[in-house]
């Protein structure tokens, strides 16, 4: 039985530095990068806002959607963020909750 995975978008802020990554476990990883536990790019640019997020039945389709995101503009992830949130609002309590 293969794990579901999730591709995540965070950001420092509205229209602020974006970070893109590929998890199983969508809350953990979310929750260590909030309390800087992951150390690295997020903790360095204070990218902790949940901005979107995407699951996928199988961990392989969510890794290719991850580098498939990666290798898009800052427009195009801009648009992607907006399509479903508009306000930017932070969705980690909801997933949490």
């Amino acid at each position: 039985m293969q794990k579901s995975g999730f591709v995540y978008i965070l950001a420092s802020e509205k229209n602020g530095t974006l970070y893109i990554g590929v998890t199983s476990d969508l809350v953990r990883r979310i929750y260590e990068h909030r309390t800087d536990a992951a150390s690295g790019f997020t903790k360095r640019y204070g990218v902790k806002m949940l901005v979107h997020f995407e699951q996928f039945k199988a961990m392989p389709a969510a890794i290719t959607r991850e580098k498939q995101l990666k290798k898009w503009n800052r427009a195009w992830k801009l648009w992607l963020i907006e399509e479903e949130n508009p306000d930017w609002f932070d969705l980690f309590d909801k997933i949490a909750s």
